[in-house]
Parts: C-alpha cells; sequence; structure tokens
C-alpha cells in the first residue's frame, strides 16, 4: 500500500491520509505520469461514508485496502483535531478531479471515466473537451444495473487495459466503485484510479458547487441540501445525526 507517502490520522476505523491538498495532488500525478506495478487506489470519506462503513464492517474491510484515503468533508477534519494529529485540511474528490484532469491535460497523461448515463458518451466527450481543451480522455457509460465484478464490471476493466491511462475517474457511487476498483485492483492496467461519485458533474459544470467561503466553512452540505433535497435530506439530516452519535461513542 502506498499510504506510507503520508503519515495517517486513525479516526472511526479508517487511516485518513494528513496531507495538504497541493501534496496529494502532485503525490497522484507523479504516480499518474509513470505507472509502476498495481494502480494506487485513492477513496475521500466524507460523512455519509463513515456512517454507512460503521453499519457495514465487512466492507470497511475492503474499503480500508485503499492506498490513498483522504478527507472529503470538514466534520472529519473537525473531528480529527481530538486525536492529536489534525489534518490540514479537506481534500475532496471534487477538487482533485479538476486538479489531475488540468494537469493530464498538460502534461499529456491519458484519462479514463467510467460513469455518466448510457448514450451520454459524445455529450461527455463534448464537455470535456471544451473544459479541459487537450485532454486525452476515453469513457465508458455503464447501465443503472452496474454489477463490479459481473460482466459490465469485467467489460470496464477490459476497456480500461486496453486505454492504459495515467488516471481513471470512477464515478459510480458508494460502494459500486469501491468494490470494482479494489475488487479488480491487481489486474488493472493505469496510475492511479479514483473513486470520486458525483465529481464529474461538477467538473464539467452539470452542477454547480457551494461558493468557496461556504465550502471552507463546512456549509457546502447545506448548499448541496437546498440544491436536491428530495435526494439527499437522508445523507445530510439523517446521516449527519447518526455521525454525530459516532463522535460522542469515540470520544
Amino acid at each position: 500500500m502506498k499510504t506510507g507517502d503520508f503519515p495517517t490520522c486513525r479516526m472511526f476505523g479508517i487511516d485518513i491520509c494528513v496531507a495538504s491538498f497541493d501534496q496529494a495532488t502532485q503525490r497522484l500525478m507523479q504516480l499518474a505520469a509513470s505507472p509502476a506495478g498495481t494502480p494506487a487506489i485513492v477513496v475521500t470519506p466524507n460523512v455519509d461514508h463513515v456512517v454507512r462503513l460503521d453499519a457495514d464492517p465487512q466492507f470497511r474491510q475492503l474499503y480500508v485496502q485503499a492506498d490513498f484515503i483522504f478527507a472529503d468533508g470538514m466534520p472529519l477534519v473537525w473531528a480529527s483535531r481530538l486525536t492529536g494529529q489534525p489534518l490540514p485540511e479537506r481534500v475532496t474528490g471534487a477538487d482533485l478531479f479538476v486538479a489531475l484532469a488540468r494537469a493530464c491535460a498538460v502534461q499529456q497523461v491519458p484519462v479514463y471515466v467510467i460513469g455518466g448515463m448510457p448514450g451520454q458518451e459524445q455529450a461527455l466527450h463534448a464537455a470535456f473537451a471544451r473544459t479541459y481543451p487537450g485532454l486525452q480522455v476515453d469513457l465508458f457509460c455503464p447501465s443503472m444495473q452496474f454489477d463490479p465484478l459481473g460482466a459490465e464490471g469485467l467489460e470496464a476493466l477490459q476497456r480500461v487495459n486496453q486505454a492504459r491511462p495515467g488516471v481513471v475517474f470512477v464515478c459510480l457511487g458508494m460502494p459500486k466503485q469501491e468494490r470494482w476498483a479494489i475488487g479488480l485492483r491487481d489486474q488493472l492496467q493505469a496510475g492511479v484510479v479514483m473513486c470520486v461519485g458525483a465529481a464529474m458533474e461538477f467538473a464539467l459544470g452539470f452542477k454547480v458547487r457551494a461558493p468557496r467561503w461556504m465550502q471552507k466553512c463546512g456549509l457546502e452540505w447545506t448548499w448541496r441540501l437546498a440544491s436536491e433535497p428530495r435526494r439527499l435530506w437522508r445523507r445530510y439530516i439523517v446521516q449527519g445525526a447518526r455521525f454525530a452519535g459516532l463522535l460522542r461513542r469515540k470520544w
């Protein structure tokens, strides 16, 4: 595992990398530009992830096998201050997507994206060309019934290995993306595989992120909840309350 690149802060049974955003970006680009051996798997837990992992210890055993675990949510940064080894800042999947896509465009490192809706490939290619000029990107938009280790999962593996990209962005949501990336890591031919959920939608401007001041203050969740209340109310209200319970239990 490559987590030895950074010290870690252990919280909720997860070893989270103590790294700044710039440090994380620089290291991941080094691995993307010079792939060697099995790819580095990246996950970015937030409050929702932590609560779901606590409820599913078996899946947590798989999740913690990722090589780089960066804190996506500000509550995790705040919680880290209770451990004596505080995290310097958030390192979000949405921000990493943008930074790595820009760097890959400049350095001519090929990228592969797994996500989006079937039939959306042409529109996504156009959006990438418009947003990240010069980026070499291939796409696979699987069905909503995507099985990480089933026929579509193996098809995604084959497509990625044919392309041999420096970075693979897996935008399938938890737990499908982690089951695919970690379950097939030994067969993947890539430098970095990032499990980034809805990051592509923000990176291409399909959805608008909260203003920077809200992100820094830990209020991005209120922006997202207001934008998609029916879909996200459980994640931010119910799971948020459960996370508070986890904090009380741990400390």
